[in-house]
């Protein structure tokens, strides 16, 4: 055949290709040739060849022809027709299913929305990966950008009270974990001055205001693994670091360190202490407390032999605690305050686990507990300096504006001592997707006052003053409760190990009796 004879939507197969021209040229073309090419004129064999026909005389292509190309400007749901949209960027939830796609309709998607998203989440952290599994359970579709290149476990494994457990059972992937993971039976705690018990909690199973006083350490490792899971292929996007944000119309426009840019209707921080998000919501630098942590993890293969406890020693100036993950893993960590010299060699993790020892090591801490130490490999040890935000930058500052808002260590970062900082970042996921779920299927289903951008204006400013109070209480009680915790002087040793160890440990409990609801 004659190439001039050829209908445009076969030419430009012939004429380009990607070592031939430039994508960019090659998507162009493709798209021009798919418009100007006639509906009727399906190539036998393609993934078109079922559309139906139109006429040639100008009139708009039916109903299902457009809805097979360009899916994304319709929204519908799963037992309702498609409508039309009048806005050109994707739905904030998932499409209907998807119709086989042609090589046209890919590049013609992809050229004039590439670069726009309804609801974008930085950070594929616990809190960014339960807000996205929980968007995704209710049907709202999300992107997640995460600025490493695969997902990140820093902290090795963490501490899950009840009211973690709760928000994994909302976020389906309870079970899961439960079965990797021993329950822990108690919190026994001891001098690590004199040698001598302190104060023990058992962790009943007695009914609380909001159920079980369940309690595991959950490795980090798999707890965003199981999270991850639950999403879609693709809604990770790695090596998507944002560096910088500003106002883009009714959208927020987002610079990448590679240089791309990406237009988000709903931007969700979700990045950690030094949050680009939060800095843009006006939200104070974190404060260093004057403390210290050091995190470690040891694998016994041939079994620990400890009990399913929680242990921890307070000494002069510093606290250490243990507890077991599973039958041969064990999780440790050590606070003290922190001296002059600390910058030093606080990257180094051989340097900190000699300290740690050395630490230890003059005060009255079982030799079993030394072991662990030891057996940690370098690479399973780690040290922070620990930061916290201001509670009543909390309550007086922005934890949303407009279409923005932050959850995690990114809104609330706190320190240690309650073991609530990736309890609480499950509990903002869970919440948060709820008001945006009620917003945009429930308000839309419903015929809910005001546009879809008022609608997710309010969404997130319910989010923010759900969780503003009780950011403001973890931040704050954890805070003091490191403080008593630490024991740096003599009356301040006596106080927290004759005076209130029952009620510190009673601390932890209370902390946790929270239900952040289902889905």
């Amino acid at each position: 055949m004659n190439r001039r004879h050829l209908p445009a939507s076969q030419l430009h197969l012939r004429f380009f290709s990607p070592t031939a021209t430039s994508m960019a040229a090659t998507r162009c073309w493709m798209s021009l040739s798919l418009l100007l090419s006639p509906a009727s004129k399906a190539r036998p064999g393609s993934d078109d060849s079922s559309l139906e026909n139109s006429n040639h005389s100008g009139a708009l292509p039916s109903f299902s022809h457009t809805w097979r190309l360009c899916p994304h400007l319709f929204v519908g749901t799963a037992d309702a027709s498609p409508t039309v949209s009048t806005d050109l960027t994707p739905p904030l939830y998932l499409s209907p299913p998807r119709a086989p796609r042609s090589l046209h309709h890919h590049c013609l998607i992809q050229t004039r929305m590439e670069a726009v998203e309804g609801i974008v989440i930085v950070g594929a952290g616990l809190a960014g990966l339960a807000a996205a599994v929980g968007l995704h359970r209710l049907g709202l579709r999300c992107v997640v950008l995460e600025s490493s290149d695969t997902l990140r476990a820093a902290g090795f494994a963490l501490s899950t009270w009840a009211n973690a457990w709760r928000a994994l059972d909302a976020l389906g992937v309870g079970d899961t974990l439960r079965k990797q993971h021993v329950r822990l039976e108690a919190l026994v705690s001891f001098s690590a001055s004199s040698g001598s018990f302190t104060s023990t909690l058992a962790f009943k199973e007695s009914k609380k205001r909001s159920g079980d006083d369940e309690v595991r350490c959950v490795r980090r490792n798999l707890l965003v693994e199981a999270l991850a899971k639950e999403l879609p292929q693709g809604t990770i996007r790695y090596s998507s670091k944002v560096v910088s944000m500003e106002d883009a119309g009714g959208f927020k426009l987002l610079h990448l360190a590679d240089g791309s840019t990406l237009k988000a209707k709903v931007l969700i921080g979700c990045d950690g202490i030094n949050s680009t998000v939060a800095k843009w919501l006006g939200l104070k630098e974190p404060t260093f407390s004057g403390r210290c942590a050091a995190r470690g993890f040891a694998v016994f293969e041939e079994g620990h032999g400890f009990k399913p406890e929680f242990a921890q020693y307070f000494g002069r100036g510093s606290r250490a605690g243990l507890l077991p993950c599973d039958d041969n893993s064990m999780y440790w960590f050590f606070t003290w305050a922190a001296g002059a010299n600390d910058e030093e060699w606080n990257k180094d993790a051989v340097k900190v686990k000699e300290f740690v020892l050395s630490k230890l090591k003059s005060e009255k801490v079982p030799q079993e507990v030394l072991q662990v130490i030891e057996r940690s490999e370098p690479n399973s040890v780690a040290s922070a300096h620990l930061r916290y935000r201001s509670p009543f930058n909390l309550l007086w500052g922005d934890i949303s504006r407009g279409n923005v808002c932050v959850t995690g260590d990114a809104f609330h970062p706190m320190t240690p001592d309650l073991g609530q900082g990736g309890c609480s970042a499950l509990e903002d996921g869970v919440v948060l997707a709820k008001c945006l779920g009620e917003a945009l299927i429930g308000g839309r289903e419903g015929g809910g006052e005001g546009d879809e951008g008022s609608r997710v204006e309010a969404a997130l400013k319910k989010y923010g003053d759900a969780r503003r109070w009780r950011g403001f209480e973890l931040v704050a009680t954890g805070y003091v409760v490191g403080i008593i915790q630490q024991g740096g002087s003599w009356a301040g040793r006596l106080l927290r190990d004759q005076v209130l160890p029952g009620a510190l440990t009673k601390k932890y409990m209370s902390m946790a009796d929270f239900d952040c609801g289902k889905l």
